[in-house]
C-alpha cells in the first residue's frame, strides 16, 4: 500500500495536481448556551483542509429540516462539494450540546440517532469516489460507533485501498468501546488523539500512557506510518516513521477550544502530504491549532499567511 501511495503522489506532483481528501462522518450543529455553530469534527477538518488548498469530498448527511438546509448552505459557502452530502428522511440534522468547563475544556452531549447515522453510499457513488482517487481518507470514532456507519466506512476503505487512512480518535462517552477503537486502530495508517484519549487508550488497549512510548508501540503493534498526541497549551508529540519530536505550543488567549484539534488534524495531513520532517509538521500543526483556538467558532476565518510558514 505504501508503494502505491508513493507512486500516486509522484504522479500527482508530476502533473502539478491538487491532493484529494475524502472525509466521512458527522455534520452537526454545536449548541452553546449563547450560540449555535455548525460543526462536527469531520466537517471542521474538511473546511480547514479546503482552506489549505485541498480538494475535499465530504461524506455525510443532514436532515430534511431547517437545520439541514442551513447546514448545506453553510457548507457550500465554505467551498466544499455537497455531492456526497445526503438528506435523511429518517433522522433530524445532528446536534451536540457543548459544555465549557472552567479551564476551557469542552464536553459534548450528542443526540443520536441523527441524520449522519443514515449515510447511504450507492455502488455508483463508491465507484466515483474510487475514480476520484483520494490521497487520504479521514474518519473518527463517533460515526463508526453506529453499525451502519461502520459498514459504510468499511465499504469506503475497500473501494480506496491506496488512500492513507487517518484516524482521529475523538472519543465521546457512550459512542466508543475497546473493541471498536482497536479495530479502527488496525485499519489506520495515521492516528491522532489528545491526552485524555491517550489515558483512555492506556486502559482500553494497554498501550503506554507516555506519548513517545505510545507512538512507538502503536506503530509496532498496528503498523502506523505516523501518529500524534496533542498536549493542549504544551504543544504536541509527533512520530513519523522512526522520527519522534515534542514541539512546544504557541501561547494564545483561547476564545473557543472547539475545533482547534480539527484544525491541527488538517495541518498534520498537510505536513504529511508535503513530505515534511516530523518537527516541521508539529510546528505547523501547533500554529494552526493555536490560531483557530484564539477565535470564536470551530471554523473561524483565517488564511495561510497568518500561520507564518508553509
Amino acid at each position: 500500500m505504501a508503494g502505491s501511495r508513493a507512486r500516486r503522489r509522484g504522479a500527482r506532483e508530476a502533473e502539478d495536481a491538487v491532493a484529494k481528501i475524502a472525509v466521512i462522518g458527522e455534520v452537526l450543529w454545536d449548541l452553546f448556551p449563547d450560540a449555535r455553530r455548525l460543526g462536527g469534527a469531520p466537517l471542521n477538518v474538511a473546511a480547514h483542509a479546503r482552506r489549505l488548498g485541498y480538494e475535499v469530498q465530504l461524506i455525510s448527511a443532514v436532515g430534511d429540516d431547517d437545520l439541514g438546509r442551513q447546514a448545506r448552505s453553510c457548507i457550500t459557502g465554505m467551498g466544499l462539494e455537497t455531492e456526497m452530502l445526503g438528506v435523511s428522511s429518517r433522522f433530524e440534522t445532528g446536534t451536540a450540546h457543548v459544555h465549557l468547563g472552567p479551564e476551557g475544556q469542552a464536553d459534548f452531549t450528542i443526540e443520536r440517532p441523527a441524520a449522519y447515522d443514515d449515510v447511504q453510499l450507492t455502488d455508483d457513488q463508491l465507484k466515483r469516489l474510487a475514480d476520484w482517487a483520494p490521497w487520504s481518507l479521514y474518519f473518527g470514532t463517533l460515526f463508526a460507533s453506529d453499525e451502519s456507519g461502520r459498514a459504510t466506512l468499511g465499504r469506503l476503505m475497500a473501494a480506496n485501498p491506496d488512500a492513507r487512512r487517518f484516524y482521529d480518535v475523538n472519543l465521546r462517552p457512550g459512542s466508543d468501546s475497546p473493541e471498536l477503537v482497536s479495530d479502527l486502530m488496525r485499519h489506520a495508517n495515521v492516528v491522532k488523539l489528545n491526552e485524555a484519549e491517550l489515558e483512555a487508550l492506556h486502559g482500553y488497549l494497554e498501550l503506554p500512557w507516555e506519548p513517545e512510548s505510545f507512538c512507538r508501540e502503536g506503530a509496532q503493534r498496528f503498523g502506523w506510518e505516523a501518529s500524534c498526541v496533542t498536549l493542549a497549551e504544551r504543544g504536541c508529540a509527533v512520530a513519523v516513521g522512526f522520527n519522534y519530536v515534542e514541539s512546544p505550543g504557541f501561547p494564545v488567549t483561547v476564545a473557543d477550544p472547539v475545533g482547534a484539534g480539527d484544525a491541527f488534524a488538517a495541518a498534520f495531513l498537510h505536513g504529511l502530504d508535503a513530505g515534511w520532517p516530523a518537527a516541521k509538521i508539529a510546528q505547523f500543526a501547533n500554529r494552526l491549532g493555536a490560531l483557530v483556538a484564539s477565535r470564536p467558532g470551530a471554523i473561524p476565518d483565517w488564511n495561510v499567511g497568518e500561520i507564518g510558514m508553509r
